[in-house]
């Protein structure tokens, strides 16, 4: 099966694909009608060599896919958040309201400082969670396990339970189960494109769910590499070991 190039990922209620710098979002919105935005979204690694060079640019598209990411997330939630503003408008203009101008604009900009803190608060959280937890644990145990490899292959197996376990456990929820269909509904369409056939309802459906690149397993196979790495890495301060695995991540990823 040849690569397409062709990547996307799961929003709310719908899917966006992206191809080199070019991607588009579809969305179906409450009254079941699928709104389709198409944009671009240029790379730094185009403007200047070094961000071409290895590492370096494996870090630069594992932080810029993060930000397509939470721009796509962020626009599909908007199509329901303009829904009840307009359905909250329409109650208003009912009972002789009227809205003040350049409160829009204002709104938008709360919006952005909004989506910016969640941004750092969800990496702060997710740091703390599948990171630190389990170094800390591991920790724990060093006064009475000596060798430097086991306590390596003991953090790195807490941190995949950890993560294995979170997933399972979001699934149960109705909402992220939704966008998990839609993950596999992206995973479908890649799969019906690099196999060659035509793209339609019929060839798609037979194809699996699964995918080699999925960024979740993607993310998996990281955490694997990380328990290869920390074990040939031997500090002995404890505030620096910890240090070096969060540093590490992106290198890693």
């Amino acid at each position: 099966m040849k690569s397409s190039g062709i990547g996307g990922q799961a929003v709310l209620e719908g899917v966006m694909m992206k191809n080199h710098s070019q991607y588009a979002v579809a969305v179906r919105t409450p009254d079941g009608k699928i709104v389709v935005q198409k944009d671009s979204s240029k790379s730094v690694s185009d403007r200047a060599l070094f961000f071409r060079l290895p590492i370096i640019r494996g870090v630069v598209a594992f932080v810029e896919s993060l930000m397509l990411g939470l721009k796509t997330l962020t626009y599909s939630s908007s199509l329901y958040e303009e829904e009840e503003e307009k359905q909250s408008r329409d109650r208003k203009q009912a009972a002789g309201g009227r809205a003040k101008d350049g409160k829009k604009e204002e709104t938008e900009r709360k919006e952005t400082l909004q989506n910016i803190l969640i941004v750092c608060l969800s990496i702060i959280l997710a740091v703390a969670f599948f990171m630190l937890l389990p170094f800390f644990l591991s920790e724990l145990l060093r006064p009475r396990i000596a060798s430097h490899t086991v306590l390596a292959v003991i953090e790195g197996a807490l941190r995949i339970l950890l993560f294995v376990g979170y997933v399972a456990a979001i699934s149960l929820m109705s909402d992220i189960k939704r966008v998990f269909m839609y993950h596999g509904a992206e995973h479908k369409t890649i799969n019906c494109i690099e196999k060659g056939l035509d793209l339609n309802v019929a060839n798609v459906k037979k194809q699996s769910c699964y995918h080699r690149r999925c960024g979740t397993s993607f993310l998996l196979i990281v955490m694997f590499i990380s328990v290869i790495f920390f074990v040939f890495i031997h500090i002995s301060n404890i505030w620096l070991r910890m240090a070096v695995r969060i540093l590490l991540v992106p290198v890693i990823a």
